[in-house]
């Protein structure tokens, strides 16, 4: 059994977290103005580091706009599913699924329509927020 540690980042951040030291990992957090050309609050993948008691994200700037671009477009995606989600809006999951540009390029409208219902068919149970499923 190798006792050597392996690449995770829980070790190492937890080990800058109690004083040892720092370290720069990529992180996940919610973008507050760290990338310019995306929402304030969407998801942002970005540099973060790991300080005694401190996660301290590093702020990117502007991507380049093609980057933006269809990044901006799934984060805006997100938000709407999360909207639909939160609001009980069938009609909202299925219009953020139908701009999907990995969706839409397999599927057409009416299958999309089709699979968005019956997804929220069979999740009914665990989707209080939604009185009716009906698209």
């Amino acid at each position: 059994i190798s006792l050597e540690r392996g690449h995770e980042y829980a070790a190492a951040i937890a080990n800058a977290w109690v004083g040892g030291e720092p370290y720069k990992f990529n992180g996940n957090v919610p973008n507050d103005r760290l990338i310019d050309n995306l929402p304030n609050d969407c998801c942002v993948e970005v540099p973060v580091l790991a300080t005694r008691n401190q996660l301290e994200p590093i702020r990117v700037g502007a991507l380049p706009p093609q980057c933006a671009m269809l990044t901006g477009m799934s984060a805006q995606i997100e938000m709407m599913t999360v909207e639909g989600c939160l609001s009980g809006d069938p009609r909202l999951i299925y219009q953020a699924v139908a701009h999907d540009p990995l969706t839409a390029s397999v599927l057409s409208l009416a299958e999309i329509k089709k699979m968005v219902a019956e997804m929220l068919k069979k999740n009914q149970k665990h989707l209080p927020t939604f009185k009716k499923i009906d698209l």
